[in-house]
């Protein structure tokens, strides 16, 4: 690894997103997790080289929301809120946006070091869904990448775009978003 600043890569979203398939892209791991009652917290680490920078990737417990209500819940929402990272990913199903989404708000009024990892958009594509990721990423005021973690589609744009967030060439701006 180079001498230079390690940048942290925080991953969140929903359980079932593929957010432990885009760790294991990112990284090269094999990293399997599972949500289920009485498995133990755990956040897996992994690390990656792209354009001669160092990343250090955080894969944390899938949440719904940042109103923690169980233990995985927890770690992730006191992640997310409290400690330092240079980008967080935003891992979401294509085929499932409207859900996804809850978190996503919730995430961004907190930072705007994001990137939206849209994926399975292959079998967004099968369901004959299209997401127009411009207008996508104007209205959440962060980068959206597309991807399908399981074959890598996207994986290349996404470092790419976690390196230009994280180094602030890309400006990303807060969003007011009105609530019932």
């Amino acid at each position: 690894m180079n001498e230079q600043k390690k940048i942290t890569v925080a991953l969140a979203g929903n359980p079932n997103v593929g957010k432990s398939t885009v760790f294991n892209e990112l990284t090269g791991m094999n990293q399997h997790t599972g949500n289920w009652s009485g498995k133990t917290v755990s956040v897996a680490v992994g690390k990656y080289g792209f354009n001669a920078k160092d990343y250090s990737v955080i894969d944390l417990p899938g949440t719904y929301s940042l109103t923690a209500s169980s233990a995985e819940e927890e770690v992730a929402r006191d992640y997310i809120c409290f400690e330092n990272y240079d980008c967080i990913v935003i891992v979401v199903d294509a085929t499932n946006l409207e859900r996804n989404l809850n978190l996503t708000l919730q995430i961004l009024e907190v930072t705007k070091k994001a990137v939206v990892c849209l994926n399975l958009c292959d079998e967004a594509k099968k369901k004959g869904i299209e997401i127009d990721i411009d207008e996508l990423s104007l209205n959440l005021g962060v980068p959206v990448v597309m991807t399908t973690a399981r074959s890598g589609n996207g994986i290349k744009e996404l470092k790419s775009m976690i390196e230009s967030v994280s180094s602030g060439n890309v400006k990303t701006f807060s969003v007011k978003t009105k609530y019932p």
